[in-house]
């Protein structure tokens, strides 16, 4: 691959230009971003699900291996496509140049209704839950204001609803995060990249303490028993093995093999990983974006992917991958049911039995609120992109005169998010996401075959590693995925298809409102 050292800056505004976005964005901070976005809550929590799905170390980790494969191979692929255009707006860029401004549109209006306000909102929020361990009187139980309870009704494989709206002392603490990000995101990207790197660094230093202590102090002989010794490791991962899987909510269970569970629980290890694609929607911000932008990605999902595999290792050196739903104790619970699904709180009150709790929310605290400020300072300029292409609202595409910063756009991202908070819906929402997330994965991956074909002298000086085969493979394992929870999680795949259809007649009220420019440049 061919990554050149240096790149200009581009020059500032001249006297009565609109101002442009600043290049302020290093190396370190790109990466800072790729990491901070990736890492939230969900690394602490969603190992149990996974535990519960496959029923064996082996694929237990199995699980992690196969969104690593899919993880890097995206960010690979998407280093040409962010080398090739490097303008603000990334993945919404890329779709709108290779496959037409509709797919453009409909991933940019499936990330403004949920993709990035409800994983911004559910991670404030978790912040609030998180904050609560420390001060008791913060807790989703405790409203300030309780406007109503929607009941949960069925549709189909489908249960919908259930949700408190109102304002509770937690999602209020989510709320008062989100609008002090947005506030601080608009002065200026560098200020925002400064506490990105601060809050990334912290939470790599716990990461990293996590997964020295239980391969170290921390490792338990119960543990490795139960799930290294005698072959206990591979039990249940063999290809005759038979793994149960409810179909839809509350629907029968069927016995699947292990190529098939292995692409159900990605719904948790993938939502985990995702946000790596962030960076790119700060293209027009980053230095030398032709050099750091595939490096920023390459080494960001890098770095997670490892990091993940080996929190998930150190689980299974501290406690019993199986467990009793109605142990008495942390070990007796296992991986599978740790109190509340939270695995790593669970292992570090194994290793310290007192205090853990508090060790793990602080760490907890650390991620979310890092997590939350990448996706804020990024969000914002996928709608500023848009709305310079005349699909959003007009003011999103102005940016400050100061600042060089989308200051309607990260208003608008945060009005919305709150309203999220507000109705409780964001956590449904969400499970819906992962699904839209991997069609658009798969048609911006796609669409790098296209323009290699439409652009085939169009300047590259990032070329994905091992095109075509790898951005092929990822094609194939993202489709088996998608047709995989088609068929045993509908709940998850049919209402994220719907929320994306539903922006077909708002794009077509949109583009006949206002013609979108040719060949319109967002810096």
């Amino acid at each position: 691959m061919t990554i050149p050292e240096s790149a200009p800056i581009s020059e500032p505004a001249k006297p009565g230009e609109a101002p442009r976005l600043a290049q302020t964005l290093g190396l370190f901070s790109s990466t800072a971003i790729v990491i901070g976005s990736m890492i939230g809550s969900g690394i602490y929590i969603v190992d149990a699900d996974i535990a519960r799905g496959t029923g064996s170390p082996a694929l237990f980790l199995g699980a992690w291996v196969v969104t690593a494969v899919l993880t890097l191979i995206g960010a690979l692929s998407y280093g040409e496509l962010a080398a090739m255009m490097p303008k603000a707006g990334g993945q919404y860029v890329y779709l709108r140049e290779s496959l037409g401004p509709l797919w453009g549109f409909l991933f940019g209006w499936t990330l403004f209704l949920v993709i990035q306000t409800g994983t911004i909102a559910a991670v404030c929020v978790a912040f609030g839950k998180f904050l609560g361990v420390f001060f008791p009187s913060i807790s989703t139980t405790h409203w300030l204001w309780h406007i109503a309870h929607v009941p949960a009704w069925r549709v189909g494989p489908m249960v919908l609803g259930n949700m408190e709206i109102g304002v509770s002392t937690a999602n209020l603490t989510g709320i008062a995060i989100v609008i002090l990000l947005a506030i601080v995101n608009i002065f200026g990207v560098g200020l925002g990249a400064l506490i990105q790197n601060v809050f990334t660094s912290a939470k790599a230093i716990s990461l990293a303490a996590l997964i020295l202590l239980a391969f170290t102090v921390g490792r338990s002989a119960e543990a490795w028993t139960a799930n290294f010794a005698g072959g206990a490791f591979w039990k249940n991962a063999g290809w005759n093995a038979m793994h149960p899987v409810q179909v839809g909510a509350g629907g029968p269970i069927m016995l699947v093999n292990l190529v098939v569970i292995l692409a159900v629980v990605q719904v948790g290890s993938l939502f985990s990983a995702d946000a790596w694609n962030n960076i790119t929607f700060t293209a027009g911000e980053v230095k030398n974006p032709k050099r750091n932008l595939p490096l920023s990605l390459i080494l960001g999902t890098g770095f997670v992917l490892a990091v993940y595999f080996l929190v998930s290792l150190a689980y299974l050196l501290v406690l019993p991958l199986h467990g009793d739903p109605n142990g008495a104790t942390v070990a007796a619970r296992g991986i599978q049911y740790a109190a509340e699904d939270r695995v790593a709180t669970a292992v570090l009150g194994q290793i310290f039995h007192t205090g853990g709790a508090w060790l793990m929310a602080g760490a907890i605290l650390i991620s979310t609120f890092g997590c939350a400020n990448g996706m804020t300072l990024a969000g914002a300029r996928v709608f500023y992109a848009m709305s310079r292409d005349g699909l959003f609202f007009k003011s999103v595409g102005k940016l400050h005169p100061r600042y060089k910063t989308p200051v309607a756009g990260l208003i608008v991202q945060a009005v919305w998010t709150v309203l999220l908070c507000v109705s409780g819906s964001y956590s449904q929402l969400l499970d819906y996401i992962i699904f839209a997330e991997l069609v658009f994965y798969i048609l911006t991956i796609s669409g790098l075959f296209v323009l290699r074909f439409k652009q085939p002298h169009a300047a590259r000086p990032y070329k994905a590693w091992g095109y075509p085969v790898l951005p092929a493979l990822y094609i194939v394992m993202a489709a088996w995925i998608c047709i995989v929870l088609l068929r045993y999680k509908p709940q998850y795949t049919w209402p994220g298809l719907v929320l994306v259809l539903l922006g077909i007649p708002v794009y077509l009220f949109w583009s006949r409102r206002t013609a979108r420019p040719a060949q319109a440049e967002v810096n």
